[in-house]
């Protein structure tokens, strides 16, 4: 499949809203372009030098559009995709281009799975002292918080990549693992760092079978 191409160095996830701000001229016209002919494009990540993986966005809505030609535009994100060839300009446009492959997804998670993420990513924000909007794990998906528990944008860029739910919320799992553990071991490090300078109630040792 061959689609219009606008490269960032951001990872947006499938179902994800993505709020854009149009200026360059090869963009202003590939919005206009989605409009007149109910275009998809994509948005290939750029990481390490390269424009391998992307995701496939559709335009929702010109929110505003400017003198100048801006445009703030809200667009949601499809399906996940690898780019399999690149041209920086597509025939007659202003914008690149390229040939495309969709990613074959597997919705394989147990519900189990589901709501153990779930618990620990509570977790993870009671210790940040973080409000969590609860939600069921039928409602869930390794995606919904994908932004929202601290993945690096490596991290973000490998779980888009990840074609099983189940490998993406044990990817999840093990990383809110770590972090929370982290997170403890640092309040805990605070703690210690407090009292440090208070006077401190030691209990007496019993030295009836002390031994040298």
């Amino acid at each position: 499949m061959r689609l219009p191409l606008f490269p960032l160095k951001s990872v947006f996830f499938p179902g994800e809203t993505v709020p854009l701000h149009i200026f360059e001229d090869r963009y202003k016209q590939l919005i206009n372009d989605c409009r007149k002919e109910a275009l998809t494009f994509g948005i290939p990540v750029y990481i390490n030098n390269s424009l391998s993986y992307g995701t496939e966005v559709q335009l929702v809505e010109v929110v505003n559009t400017y003198d100048s030609g801006e445009m703030d535009v809200v667009c949601v994100a499809r399906q996940v995709f690898k780019v399999l060839s690149f041209e920086e300009r597509l025939e007659g446009k202003l914008y690149a281009g390229g040939e495309i492959e969709f990613l074959e997804m597997e919705n394989d998670a147990d519900e189990g799975l589901r709501g153990e993420v779930l618990r620990k990513i509570e977790m993870l924000y009671d210790i940040m002292d973080v409000p969590f909007t609860k939600t069921t794990p039928k409602q869930f998906n390794s995606y919904s918080l994908a932004h929202k528990m601290g993945l690096s944008f490596e991290q973000e860029y490998q779980l888009l990549l990840m074609k099983s739910e189940t490998d993406r919320l044990n990817f999840i799992k093990n990383h809110l693992e770590a972090t929370t553990n982290i997170l403890s071991e640092v309040n805990r490090t605070k703690e210690v760092i407090e009292m440090n300078g208070h006077f401190k109630n030691f209990d007496p040792l019993d030295f009836k079978d002390f031994k040298l």
